[in-house]
């Protein structure tokens, strides 16, 4: 079910719940935007990639982006994540998963063996026109946020 998105394309429109207030992409134009889309809140992967985008919240920031997480999880749960972690940006609820699927951030993944429907971590780069600027599917955690913060700063 993952769809690929194409670099230079419009970005999906999206309008999603989000700690803080809803979070609708037309909002954001004349900004960057990093979605990265996360399987769940406060699992090893998920937290480490959090704090790792959070610790350079600034230098985004000056960069003239906007960090945003996305996941299945609900609002209580991204509220007691960011909370407990001090996660100072949005956290977006996808529960219908429609935006997963429209960013190609949900279909089918192999977790230990097993092929099961979820989240693929995938992050996404919109440059300030809402257009794709860069994907990057199937993440790996490990310097992850530093390589998307030079890409930020390249566009």
């Amino acid at each position: 079910m993952s769809s690929a998105l194409s670099v230079g394309a419009p970005a999906p429109d999206f309008t999603l719940p989000a700690t803080g207030s809803d979070i609708r992409l037309g909002d954001l134009k004349g900004r960057k935007v990093v979605l990265y889309f996360y399987p769940k809140d406060d699992t090893s992967g998920c937290t480490k990639e959090a704090i790792a985008f959070n610790g350079l919240r600034a230098e985004f920031a000056a960069a003239g982006a906007e960090i945003i997480g996305v996941s299945p999880d609900g609002l209580a749960s991204h509220d007691a994540f960011r909370e407990k972690y001090g996660l100072e940006f949005p956290l977006a609820s996808d529960a219908e998963k429609a935006m997963l699927k429209a960013y190609g951030a949900w279909g089918e993944r192999n977790t230990y063996g097993k092929i099961t429907l979820g989240v693929i971590r995938t992050t996404v780069l919109i440059d300030a026109e809402g257009r794709v600027a860069r994907v990057w599917p199937k993440v790996k955690v490990d310097g992850h946020a530093d390589e998307v913060l030079a890409a930020v700063k390249a566009l």
